[in-house]
């Protein structure tokens, strides 16, 4: 049987010099930590959820969840699932049964419209989590400081 662990999104950064963006995935049961390289785009769609804001048109997470739900579905939670080939995969899980592959910045994007959780495997943390134990927390406050002073403007290009 697969074995999935909750985790909190902590935020999104840029990693330097690559200017990447990166999504760091706190295991809410445990220590580690997961960080998902992803696109601009999506980086902004992720941040502007975390912070609330709400765009003055939709963007294409929000259309997706408009269209879902006036279809009469609903996303009950989230898979990360895999990294295959340095890719990492998801599924969105849908009240209906249907399961639905997506990219995990896609999936998370939603999820956290959605106010749905998020759930990794334990083979996804195998391959890509990292371990910050209790006393290396001030790095990770050091990130979430970082997190308060970036807006979602800076991943506009």
């Amino acid at each position: 049987m697969i074995q999935f662990h909750p985790v909190e999104v902590v935020g999104v950064r840029v990693e330097m010099p690559s200017n990447q963006p990166i999504i760091l995935l706190k295991q809410i049961d445990g220590i580690r930590y997961l960080p998902i390289w992803v696109g601009s785009a999506e980086a902004t769609a992720i941040a502007f959820a975390q912070q609330g804001l709400v765009p003055p048109r939709p963007m294409t997470h929000d259309l997706l969840l408009t269209v879902i739900n006036e279809l009469g579905g609903k996303i009950n939670k989230v898979h990360l699932t895999e990294l295959r080939d340095g890719i990492f995969y998801s599924e969105l899980h849908l009240n209906n049964g249907v399961v639905v592959s997506a990219r995990p910045s896609d999936s998370i994007a939603l999820a956290l419209r959605s106010e749905i959780p998020i759930l990794a495997t334990e083979d996804l943390f195998a391959a890509a989590g990292i371990e910050i134990p209790d006393e290396s927390e001030d790095e990770v406050e050091k990130f979430r400081e970082f997190l308060e002073d970036i807006n979602p403007e800076d991943f506009l290009a």
